[in-house]
């Protein structure tokens, strides 16, 4: 699994986990995709004016776009057990696999809390907090993401079990704006990722009619 020596250093993606308050990394907060995706699918639904309205607002849209992005990722500890790393050798790829797996599930810290302010008859508790999650692919997409469906299909194993080669199915929702503080950490990255779209919008050179085949609109 090693790479050839006179392959060119490619980049990885990855997710950077932050505290949803200070926004600072979280300890074990970065988490680099082992391999890169050979595709990564984006959808874009848009946000305009409601259909049968007023034609006025035809052109109108409402907010950023919703943007989701898809992928499929490959973990192996083939490397890791080849250098005899005691993680690997004791846990194999579990621990990856956790990290992701926590970005859905409530510290259990929070829920031990929760459960004491119910028995103490508090009547309303606060939905508890995630870290925000920034989906980073390359130095030009950092953008906040939320992970709403997550799926690993775990494909072989060591004798006590342990998972030591797994595909992982991400799907994650771009947070913009409307998500999140226009002024928090959040949010100006999100405005980044934006800005950095229109810049390389204004670096296509564009057609003319001729490749369209017509001499101009009627």
């Amino acid at each position: 699994m090693s790479a050839f020596p006179g392959s060119p250093h490619v980049l990885k993606g990855g997710l950077v986990l932050l505290d949803p308050t200070t926004f600072t990394v979280l300890p074990n907060g970065i988490v680099p995709l082992q391999y890169n995706p050979d595709t990564l699918t984006r959808t874009l639904k848009i946000k305009g004016a409601e259909e049968g309205g007023d034609r006025s607002e035809a052109l109108r849209l409402t907010g950023p776009a919703v943007e989701t992005i898809k992928l499929d990722a490959e973990i192996d500890a083939t490397d890791q057990l080849e250098v005899s790393d005691p993680t690997a050798v004791q846990h194999g790829i579990a621990p990856q696999l956790a990290v992701l797996e926590t970005l859905v599930y409530p510290a259990t810290a929070t829920l031990q809390s929760n459960y004491a302010l119910s028995q103490q008859g508090t009547l309303e508790i606060m939905p508890m907090m995630s870290p925000l999650t920034l989906f980073v692919w390359s130095a030009s997409r950092i953008v906040p993401v939320r992970l709403t469906e997550f799926s690993i299909t775990e494909e072989a194993f060591d004798p006590r079990l342990n998972p030591l080669r797994a595909k992982v199915s991400l799907t994650l929702r771009v947070l913009s704006i409307d998500d999140l503080f226009f002024s928090d950490k959040g949010g100006s990255l999100y405005m980044t990722y934006q800005r950095q779209k229109e810049s390389l919008a204004q670096l296509y050179a564009g057609g003319t009619f001729g490749t369209l085949g017509i001499t101009g609109l009627p």
